[in-house]
């Protein structure tokens, strides 16, 4: 088959990895994998695993991005494409208006969040068949669009590669070295990482107030965000660091922008929380730290709360409770501390239950 994927960009993020994931499995099984966006980081890696990258800039919500219709529609007439699979809805818009039922390719599309109920977004809706990355996802899509067949959705998690992230999974020596040389300041610390890009709706705030619980345990903590701003949030990064001042926590947290070593610094890590305020899709970085063997404290809800319930139960807490997640973080270091007294292997509570899981 000729499958064509189409996005926005290809940055950083669970779309974008999963695209990039579907392209390298669709090369591996002998079929044509292309993509098209407006380019990005990822491009390389894609090229690299045998994939076509077409860069067209359908990623704009402008009026001046429907000149790419004309553009989309010489392409699909040229490459006869099997499959066309819809990731975002502006590029859906701009592939998949007007084309003829006679002619175009099978639709495929994937639900990757929980959008604004409206006519742009039932765009998302509209394949032959609609992948929901999560129960959540369905669950939402059936709730607000009754008309959509409930036979034609189905439910596939996002996944991540066990390879890439196996239960005991360590640094290498160098980079640890020169971790400890940038960041000097969390050595012997207890380590809490909220990864995720900086907007209010990842829960930043939230995440300040449970470190700031931490240290006025008497604990000697140190909380880590990672994620990438964009140039419009610039602000609302400001407004955090304002946040950590206020409350006197300079030295106890560290801010750092995207990074390709995301892995590693959760390993690192005693524990990751998730402090979404709104339901997310999926979650991506919950399973990919609890497949390493970090403990996850996240709020209960969305697609976080499916991969808890699954994999790590003890760490679901009721949205937007900060008390409870410090309850539960002070809970975990006091194991840690004992286990590292008892043993020098580390301290990993969800181990067992989430290794079986990863075989099956």
């Amino acid at each position: 088959m000729r499958v064509v994927q189409l996005l926005p960009e290809l940055n950083a993020g669970g779309v974008e990895t999963g695209t990039l994931e579907m392209a390298r499995s669709l090369v591996q099984a002998e079929h044509e994998s292309i993509v098209i966006s407006a380019g990005g980081c990822l491009v390389k890696p894609l090229e690299a695993d045998g994939s076509r990258h077409i860069p067209l800039p359908i990623h704009k919500k402008r009026l001046g991005s429907l000149r790419q219709v004309k553009a989309l529609r010489t392409f699909f007439e040229a490459e006869k494409p099997d499959v066309l699979h819809l990731r975002s809805r502006l590029p859906a818009w701009l592939a998949w208006r007007k084309m003829s039922p006679q002619t175009r390719p099978r639709l495929v599309s994937t639900v990757h969040g929980f959008y604004s109920v409206n006519a742009y977004s039932k765009i998302m809706t509209c394949g032959e068949v609609v992948i929901c990355v999560s129960n959540s996802v369905k669950s939402y899509i059936l709730k607000n669009y009754p008309d959509v067949p409930k036979k034609k959705l189905a439910v596939i998690h996002h996944g991540i590669d066990a390879t890439k992230y196996p239960c005991g999974y360590r640094p290498n020596p160098a980079w640890l070295a020169q971790w400890r040389r940038n960041f000097p300041q969390m050595e012997g610390k207890y380590l809490v990482t909220l990864p995720g890009r900086f907007t209010r709706l990842k829960g930043q705030f939230d995440f300040v107030r449970v470190i700031a619980a931490l240290k006025s345990c008497g604990l000697s903590v140190h909380g880590l965000l990672v994620g990438k701003t964009h140039p419009r949030k610039l602000g609302y990064r400001e407004k955090v660091r304002a946040a950590i001042q206020s409350v006197g926590l300079e030295t106890n947290c560290t801010l750092l922008k995207h990074r390709g070593d995301l892995r590693e610094i959760m390993d690192i890590s005693d524990a990751v929380a998730f402090c979404a305020t709104k339901p997310e899709a999926f979650g991506r970085v919950t399973l990919e730290a609890l497949s390493i063997g970090r403990p996850v404290a996240g709020y209960d809800h969305g697609g976080v709360r499916e991969q808890l319930d699954a994999l790590f139960p003890a760490g679901k807490v009721p949205v937007g409770d900060t008390a409870t997640m410090s309850q539960k973080l002070i809970a975990w270091q006091k194991i840690r501390r004992f286990r590292k007294k008892e043993t020098p292997s580390r301290w990993n509570p969800c181990y067992p239950k989430h290794c079986a899981f990863t075989r099956t």
